[in-house]
């Protein structure tokens, strides 16, 4: 069982925006006008490696029991009998107002750790009422904005002493639970790259249509499969996802065409590993960069095969070129995955069906505490962080807060001046160190915030 949070709080402070923000998907409807949400809404949140069952409640109203809104505020006490944490929700832009604090003299009546929430604490405007906040008596409030998604860092930061303890599964089990799936592969390209014919060769049928037209995919096709790898004949799951081909954003005119591309853009969200598919008798042309580029950017494991090997003219200096290319053009992943192969006769399929499982693989990979404090400590003495200006960066300690794609939180003091080249040469040795191959990783800075000290 995932540990339990809570949303809490009067009318229309944003209590089921912030709910969509932390699930990660609009189910909650969401209006200006207070009162919308009546019954609790339950969904699955993760923030920063913290997996959580976090619970929408109705607005708090001070009516009779047996009123509607009376029923409501009982459905809101009656979840928090079995929460582990409450998010008690205010406006920060209001201030603390008399019905807040009810509230929040009924939730000290409670056993259950209670996180002030100041939303809508974009800008100066909130400022005040982030202040008041702490004469609540519930500790210190987390600045946040759910609207914005910023503060997500502040709100990890409260709820980890809480929920940590909680985490239903050691952190050496989380991957292998993962792997035991089946490999989402996402095939993307410009269009007539040879997407289709590349998986009906795969699955050793014409399963997809294919011809010589430009665009006749539009729909993206998800296909559940076993590939046998030749070497050691071991079988192995894998779910093949076809989309339709991306063409140049202003090339893109019609209505149906733009559906198709964007429904393609959704499958890369889905998928595991993206495999970008060139077309070895056009070479690596500008849109190529800016699909590979959009699947990086959703953290998405990345390999470019060039398709149409068997016709393809000079190929040692096409493949060195694009290798050359892509290396430029993909400065913040360098040496992702090049393949030559062939849908039409099959040549580098199985080396690509094998480089897709051993990136995944490294996509999911969760470094041991024990290992990332040495490497930690390490790269600060093979290179300490600059004093810029005279202002000495103090790194303090580094955590993995998630898998898929690997992202790490650095914590410290002034890390708002640490050069982004110094960044870079943290990412670099992770990669290289911790055995990341070419996967994208995320860093995130953390500093701790004084809340009486104006940036």
């Amino acid at each position: 069982m995932l540990p339990q949070v809570i949303i809490i709080g009067r009318p229309n402070v944003g209590k089921s925006t912030l709910f969509n923000r932390l699930v990660g998907k609009k189910l909650a409807l969401v209006d200006d006008q207070p009162g919308v949400t009546r019954d609790r809404r339950f969904g699955e949140a993760q923030l920063l490696g913290l997996d959580f069952n976090v619970v929408d409640t109705a607005g708090w109203e001070d009516d009779d029991a047996a009123s509607l809104p009376g029923r409501m505020r009982a459905q809101t006490e009656a979840a928090l009998e079995t929460a582990d944490v409450a998010l008690f929700v205010i406006d920060s832009r209001v201030g603390v107002t008399p019905l807040d604090e009810e509230i929040s003299r009924w939730l000290h009546g409670s056993a259950v750790p209670v996180v002030v929430l100041a939303n809508k604490a974009e800008g100066r405007a909130g400022d005040g009422g982030l202040m008041e906040a702490f004469s609540l008596g519930l500790g210190d409030p987390v600045p946040f904005s759910a609207e914005h998604g910023e503060g997500l860092a502040d709100l990890f930061e409260a709820l980890l002493p809480h929920l940590e303890p909680l985490q239903s599964e050691p952190e050496e089990e989380l991957d292998e639970d993962d792997l035991s799936g089946p490999l989402k592969l996402a095939i993307v390209g410009r269009p007539n790259a040879g997407k289709s014919t590349l998986i009906n060769h795969l699955l050793g049928e014409d399963r997809l249509l294919t011809g010589p037209e430009a665009g006749i995919t539009r729909d993206s096709i998800a296909i559940d499969w076993d590939w046998t790898d030749p070497k050691s004949d071991e079988e192995r799951p894998v779910r093949l996802i076809d989309t339709a081909g991306m063409r140049k954003k202003a090339r893109v005119v019609e209505k149906l065409e733009k559906l198709a591309v964007a429904d393609a853009r959704h499958a890369v969200d889905f998928a595991e590993v993206v495999v970008l598919l060139l077309d070895a008798t056009l070479g690596l042309e500008h849109q190529d960069l800016k699909i590979a580029s959009m699947a990086l950017e959703e953290g998405r494991a990345l390999i470019i095969a060039i398709n149409k090997w068997d016709i393809a003219e000079d190929a040692s200096a096409l493949f060195n070129g694009i290798r050359h290319a892509l290396d430029e053009g993909l400065a913040q992943v360098r040496g992702v995955p090049l393949l030559a192969v062939s849908a039409r006769t099959g040549k580098g399929l199985d080396d690509m069906m094998r480089a897709a499982f051993d990136i995944r693989e490294a996509w999911s990979r969760r470094v041991p505490t024990s290992a990332l404090n040495r490497w930690f400590d390490d790269a600060l003495a093979a290179n300490p962080p600059p004093a810029p200006g005279g202002r000495r960066i103090k790194l303090r300690y580094i955590t993995q807060a998630r898998t898929r794609p690997p992202t790490f939180v650095l914590f410290g003091t002034k890390l708002d001046a640490l050069p982004t080249s110094y960044e870079r040469y943290l990412v670099n040795s992770i990669r290289r160190e911790l055995g990341f191959a070419s996967v994208p990783i995320r860093l995130t800075l953390r500093s701790p915030k004084n809340p009486f000290v104006k940036g």
